[in-house]
C-alpha cells in the first residue's frame, strides 16, 4: 500500500506555497530553500524562537514571515 502524500497550504512572505504536511519548521525552510541557521521566522502573528522550531509543525493556512539574516560590515 502506497501512502498518500498530502500537501498543506500556507502563507509565506505573502505568498501562498503548497508543501508536504507534517513538516517540522528546519525542514519546511529547507524545503524552500532557506538556511535555517541565517533566518528570522515569524508565525502566525509572532517571533517564533528557535528553541520551539523542532516541536512546530507547519500546518495549512498558517501564515509565516521569514527574514534573512545578512551580514555586511
Amino acid at each position: 500500500m502506497h501512502q498518500i502524500d498530502h500537501q498543506v497550504i500556507v502563507t509565506v512572505n505573502g505568498l501562498q506555497e503548497s508543501v508536504a504536511s507534517g513538516l517540522s519548521m528546519p525542514v519546511f525552510c529547507k524545503t524552500l530553500g532557506y538556511n535555517p541557521r541565517l533566518i528570522a521566522i515569524e508565525y502566525n502573528g509572532e517571533i517564533l524562537h528557535r528553541q520551539y522550531w523542532d516541536t512546530t509543525v507547519v500546518k495549512s493556512g498558517d501564515r509565516l514571515e521569514i527574514v534573512t539574516i545578512v551580514g555586511g560590515g
